[in-house]
């Protein structure tokens, strides 16, 4: 399926980089999106580039997201923590974090904003520098590997499907019950 085009979408991400190792800190990255998710309701989240895997993956994580909180089916309080549970294709925070979120080491970053927010203005905001080869990327075995998608996965495809793997674990997230709702199991 074609991906509408980039000015027709209202999930819109672009490639930054730290201007040095470490700096800004996470934590001062973490105040700095909490600061803008008070700002407005458009949702605001940075992830470790080396853990996306290109338009579709984010496309589908926020499709998932969105149908999911159409449904009633909201996991998280904070909206930007819960797309990542969909970007990581996790149910569970910390390892959902552990796998797409941002750590000090993390020099690539990927800025992803909700409409009518610019990734250029938020990458400014953020301390971070604009980097157009950070993203998009191609799928490759360090994504998957952060993914939590092992060699046996990899091995039962072609490289041109891996892509393919990782939206599949990203639908994952919908077969598991939200807290509280109970079993999603269709009879």
């Amino acid at each position: 399926m074609p991906l509408p085009p980039a000015n027709e979408r209202t999930l819109q991400a672009a490639g930054a980089r730290r201007p040095s190792p470490g700096t800004p800190s996470t934590a001062e990255l973490i105040r700095s999106l909490r600061a803008m998710a008070q700002e407005g309701p458009s949702l605001v989240a940075v992830f470790d580039a080396r853990a996306i895997a290109g338009d579709r993956h984010l496309l589908s994580a926020w499709a998932h997201f969105g149908r999911s909180r159409a449904r009633g089916e909201t996991r998280l309080r904070d909206r930007g923590a819960e797309f990542a549970l969909y970007v990581a294709g996790d149910d569970q925070l910390p390892r959902a974090l552990a796998k797409v979120g941002v750590s000090d080491a993390a020099e690539e970053l990927v800025v992803v904003v909700e409409r009518p927010l610019d990734p250029a203005t938020v990458t400014e905001r953020l301390g971070l520098r604009p980097a157009a080869d950070v993203y998009p990327r191609a799928v490759d075995e360090g994504v998957l590997e952060r993914l939590g998608i092992g060699a046996p996965e990899r091995a039962a495809v072609p490289v041109s499907a891996w892509e393919g793997l990782v939206l599949e674990r990203v639908a994952l997230v919908d077969l598991t019950a939200p807290a509280g709702h109970g079993s999603t199991a269709k009879h």
